[in-house]
């Protein structure tokens, strides 16, 4: 590893070197160093001297030049001031070529501007969140596929390298903020070898041109946001483009020229100026960086920094950079703790930003990645407790001090022997357990007053209906027809559920008489077995509810929800309640509604037992002072969603209620409405991998959702099938095959950027027609259904429609195109009526599980007055279990009383959801 002294090395690039001066020297210059360079300026132009020989390059303050034919004619073409600075930032970077434009982001959109529709990019998945939003807009609206992966394991790279598809590959080294270290030279070797074509981008704003130089080691362009270091002041907006490739140059320089986006003359000055002092401002910020580094690590934290002994890729940065850096990371495993940590610093400038002299922190996932959704955040590994240290050139004993207080004053550290050590209870997960136990013993006999409004949208199964359970994949999506739940608090030791879909059902239960003699309960962190207690089902059964009395809707809805409540009730903690369900969906046609209700119910249920908790609300701002100089301010638009561990936990348990209500359940109903959008699901223990993966491509479909009225009897038609694959296991087996080759085609096509929409809804238009094919050869169409696939296919209509869900009755789904004419869509809905049929015109692909806040917004009305306009939510405890006044009981007759047209309109009208 080269030393960080940079005065006693040998360079290891070559770099412009002075001549000798007199031949008569008995020998020639040595090369210069990096950090005389920097202070260097060249005139790029020996022939054109400033006439007054300034030895500071002057400001060309001008939009135009006079004269024809001369170098320079107007400022966004280029100006002398600019071409200073390019020339100058091209010497350190090892360049042939250099631009400045007017931010980090905007070298970045310059460079995809050599990006076409169709093409493939490679990235890694531990981005700048700027990065990611622009990629996500490549991918959304330019027809561009992105594929993320650990660009830190170059083999992830292999299976998405397509020769004529993959064009580019951005890499971050080190990687924004979790340090990871990518081989530069490796992944640039292997590339080039399989897509000559593909062009390698390296974000280097980590590293800065001082401490590395991508384009030694195969990287066919360089960008930096020279905001950060090269500026170094945190004064001005500036980004640089490096490469050696003459083509590259011409088209990058042809964009910066169209657009407008070079940088102005004045930042052009700053800039350069700040280049000047590049080398020296990171010798101080990277040697302290370490010994912030070193402190953490001591301390017991995770520290991400590749100066660190165990850093895993120490060995590969030290082979491509002079350095480690100033930035590091660290995880306190407790995200409220980091929180405090931030906010109790004073020297520590809370800021998105880093690579200023003056030293910042920040929490990115609330911050600077608050854009990357929380489960994508989830998926790549980003803890949310993460905290981002960005070190200045201040005196490393004052800032060892102050985040050494910060630390003791959040409680992540104490002082013992006259030292600092770490807590153990933020170490210990077995403390943290029992401190979890405690606060759970201490809530003994409280009440849950608050009151919760759930929802969960519906599902259709587009593909793969009844061959998913024997281990086909399905494509499954969310409709936007919706179930929503309405706890309000009883203090009565009652709990009592209203179903108001189903036969108006109302019934309530003494919580004492209930068979809890039978209930083995699921203790917190732990899982609901395989297979359902049937001790407990049979005791509810027999002992509180009456199949011969109950309609079957009614019975089965009561039975999985009391299996819940009883299974996730903990010692003599109760919950007295009343939970009032509603839908816009058809109940039993098909759509999801079980499951949609399950989602609901274990939502409710895990919040009332207070088993998963929704994200809170941050305190208000605190406003700088004489006193108070330090704030905290955390946006709340980064909060407004679910945690990813709370929504998979809400699925496990909607997926327990599912077993309930069907037995065998694929486990694709209760996913989909969970997590929403749509998705590919392949069902555990079968030859193909288990598990769900999520259709990024999928785009928005207008579908007709047909309810036959018919009933049918979904475990009887699962077993039906399974019989006849067990009587006939050759052609049910090649049924299925047929159906995962429908599933994966569909999957293709929505995934297709070059697929225009006609060629789409055609695509999708024929396999719907096949997919229903194989479900009527397996027995599970009906009548009904073919009736109304006769009727949607016939002149005029001519669209194509299959079964959804179990068939046996139940609903159909219609692909409708997006022009199709309005009048034949009415007189299409008149003629399905006049059958008896139900028609329901939705969209497919929206938010799946809902929570309404149960937090007071106009509390904190005064930090964000735009933000928390509205009603205050939840809604009071009704009237008829409490004395909350005639508004609560206004509040609980309109979500009883609102019809089903305006249901939906009303739910968006009480507050501020959070979605997953």
């Amino acid at each position: 590893m080269v030393s960080l002294d940079k005065q006693h090395f040998e360079p290891r690039h070559n770099l412009p070197t002075p001549e000798p001066e007199s031949p008569s020297l008995p020998r020639s210059r040595k090369p210069y160093r990096f950090s005389t360079l920097c202070a260097t300026v060249e005139n790029p132009n020996p022939g054109h001297k400033d006439q007054h020989g300034s030895s500071s390059v002057p400001i060309y303050q001008t939009a135009t030049f006079k004269g024809v034919g001369g170098e320079y004619d107007y400022s966004r073409s280029g100006n002398p001031t600019r071409t200073h600075l390019e020339h100058h930032i091209a010497k350190i970077s090892s360049a042939q070529h250099a631009f400045a434009v007017s931010s980090g982001m905007a070298a970045l959109d310059v460079i995809t501007r050599i990006l076409k529709p169709g093409c493939h990019v490679i990235a890694g998945d531990d981005i700048y969140g700027g990065t990611n939003r622009l990629l996500t807009y490549l991918r959304t609206h330019m027809g561009v596929t992105v594929h993320h992966v650990d660009t830190t394991t170059p083999s992830t790279i292999l299976p998405h390298l397509i020769p004529g598809k993959t064009a580019m590959v951005l890499l971050e080294t080190p990687t924004n903020p979790l340090l990871k270290i990518v081989d530069i030279a490796g992944i640039s070797s292997m590339v080039k070898e399989k897509c000559p074509d593909a062009v390698i981008v390296v974000d280097n704003t980590m590293m800065s041109p001082y401490l590395q130089r991508p384009l030694e080691h195969g990287a066919d362009i360089v960008y930096d946001s020279a905001t950060k270091y090269l500026s170094g002041h945190h004064d001005l907006m500036a980004g640089v483009i490096t490469c050696n490739r003459d083509d590259l140059a011409k088209q990058m320089a042809f964009t910066i020229n169209s657009v407008g986006n070079a940088l102005t003359p004045f930042d052009s000055f700053l800039l350069l100026r700040g280049t000047k002092t590049l080398a020296i401002r990171m010798d101080r910020q990277q040697a302290t960086a370490m010994l912030v580094a070193q402190m953490l690590q001591t301390l017991g934290f995770v520290v991400h920094y590749p100066g660190l002994p165990n850093h895993p890729g120490k060995e590969i940065h030290e082979r491509i950079a002079d350095g480690y850096g100033a930035v590091l990371s660290f995880e306190t495993a407790d995200k409220e703790l980091s929180e405090r940590i931030v906010g109790a610093t004073r020297l520590w400038g809370i800021s998105v930003s880093f690579g200023a002299v003056n030293s910042l922190i920040s929490m990115p996932c609330v911050m600077s990645h608050a854009s990357i959704d929380p489960a994508t955040r989830a998926e790549r590994g980003l803890p949310e407790d993460l905290i981002r240290l960005c070190v200045g050139i201040e005196d490393p004993a004052d800032l060892l001090d102050d985040l050494q207080h910060a630390l003791l004053e959040a409680g992540a550290i104490t002082v013992a022997a006259n030292d600092f050590i770490r807590i153990p209870n933020a170490v210990s997960k077995a403390v943290e357990k029992l401190a979890l136990g405690e606060r759970r013993t201490q809530r003994e006999g409280e009440t849950e007053d608050r009151e919760w409004f759930v929802s969960a949208p519906g599902k259709v199964i587009l593909f793969g209906e009844h061959a998913v359970v024997h281990g086909v994949t399905a494509v499954a999506a969310s409709v936007d027809l919706r179930c929503y739940g309405l706890t309000s608090p009883r203090h009565d030791n009652r709990i009592s559920v209203h179903l108001t879909n189903i036969d108006n059902f109302y019934h309530e239960w003494d919580l004492d008489a209930l068979p809890w003699d039978s209930v083995v309960s699921v203790l917190p962190g732990e899982e609901h077995p395989e297979t359902l207690d049937q001790r407990l089902v049979d005791a509810i059964n027999t002992r509180v509810l009456s199949a011969e009395n109950m309609p079957p809707k009614s019975y089965a809805a009561a039975l999985a929800f009391l299996y819940l409540y009883m299974t996730l009730t903990r010692g003599e903690t109760r919950p007295s309640f009343n939970i009032t369900v509603r839908s816009t969906l058809p109940v039993g046609a098909g759509l999801g509604s079980s499951a949609s209700f399950s989602a609901c119910i274990a939502t409710a249920l895990l919040l009332l037992h207070r088993r998963v908790e929704i994200p809170p609300l941050p305190a208000p701002s605190r406003v700088p002072s004489d006193n108070d100089p330090g704030h905290l301010h955390i946006s709340h638009q980064g909060r407004r969603a679910i945690p990813p561990t709370v929504a998979e936990e809400i699925n496990r348990w909607a997926f327990v209620a599912e077993k309930v209500l069907h037995g065998n359940p694929s486990g694709v109903d209760n996913a989909i409405v969970v997590f929403g959008g749509a998705l590919a699901y392949t069902k555990p223990g079968f030859a193909r991998k288990g598990g769900m993966e999520k259709i990024h491509g999928f785009k928005s479909l207008k579908f007709l959702l047909i309810d036959s009225k018919i009933g049918r009897d979904t475990k009887k038609l699962v077993a039906n099938v399974a019989m006849k694959k067990a009587e006939e296991p050759e052609l049910v087996n090649a049924m299925f095959q047929a159906i995962q080759s429908i599933c994966d085609e569909a999957r293709r096509a929505l995934d297709d950027p070059e697929l225009t929409r006609e060629e789409l809804l055609s695509a999708l238009s024929a396999l719907i027609e096949e997919n229903h094919s194989y479900l009527a050869s397996l027995g599970v169409s009906h009548d009904s259904l073919e009736l109304i696939r006769e009727k949607t296919a016939s002149e005029p209509y001519r669209l194509s429609t299959k079964l959804t869900g179990a068939g046996g009755g139940g609903c159909a789904v219609t692909l409708v195109p997006d022009e199709f004419p309005t009048a034949k869509l009415r007189a299409l809905n008149e003629d399905l009526r006049s059958e008896d049929f139900e028609p329901y015109l939705t969209s497919v692909g929206g938010s799946g599980l809902g929570i309404l806040s149960p937090y007071n917004h106009e509390s904190h009305a005064h930090a964000q007055p735009d933000l928390y306009k509205g009603p205050i939510s939840p809604p009071p405890t009704p009237a008829e279990f409490s004395e909350a006044g005639s508004s609560a009981k206004r509040v609980r007759e309109q979500f009883t009383d609102a019809t089903i047209d305006e249901l939906s309109q009303w739910a968006e009208t009480q507050g501020r959801w959070l979605f997953v």
